[in-house]
């Protein structure tokens, strides 16, 4: 985790606004989330917002515009191809928690963008599910965009605090100590919400 952070400030600022744009619409939009989750580069880049590398004003609305974009690409992608797109071979692995999401679809409806955004698996998935299922993209952009900016603000204030935090130990105790408290709160979030994601999706309504 260090070794991201140690990358990602080495870079200019516009390069970090576009890795973390790319990571967001990417997971979204090409179920790249199923390897990166897109809230971690958002979280890294709280991190270094924090540090005030970036402008966590632009930081968040970096990651609100890929999140609502990626989710509508995700959706036009189901709407076209139709459930053929459910045959791609990152899902035929997980065919089992594929139909729970799409039972979540027909339970819940448009509601089920707003809930999966916040579960790695669900947000990767259900805007392709939703296009499939012919939802009103009005209805679907509507809780896209409100779920996209609870997201995105949320997971970039939660990774500028952590940076925060680091800049008030740095100033107190020094570099190296601070660098070491910054990359164990980082990592302890970043694994607690992966730990979260794997027992929300487990739980979820989906059974």
């Amino acid at each position: 985790m260090d070794a991201i952070i140690n990358w990602l400030s080495g870079l200019s600022g516009i390069a970090v606004y576009g890795v973390v744009a790319a990571l967001v619409f990417a997971e979204d939009a090409l179920f790249v989330g199923f390897v990166i989750p897109g809230e971690t580069a958002v979280v890294l880049g709280g991190v270094l917002a924090g540090q005030g590398r970036l402008s966590v004003y632009w930081l968040a609305l970096v990651a609100v515009l890929a999140a609502v974009a990626g989710d509508s690409v995700g959706y036009a992608i189901g709407r076209r191809i139709g459930p053929g797109v459910l045959g791609a071979r990152p899902l035929r692995r997980r065919r089992e928690r594929v139909e729970r999401a799409r039972e979540m679809v027909r339970r819940w409806g448009p509601q089920a963008v707003l809930l999966g955004r916040f579960v790695a698996f669900l947000r990767a998935l259900i805007p392709t599910l939703a296009g499939v299922s012919r939802m009103e993209y009005r209805r679907f952009l509507l809780f896209n965009v409100v779920g996209g900016v609870l997201w995105g603000v949320g997971y970039t204030l939660l990774g500028y605090f952590a940076g925060a935090a680091y800049r008030r130990v740095e100033s107190a105790v020094g570099g190296v100590a601070a660098a070491v408290v910054a990359g164990a709160v980082v990592i302890a979030l970043v694994a607690w919400r992966v730990r979260a994601h794997r027992k929300g999706t487990d739980r979820s309504p989906l059974r």
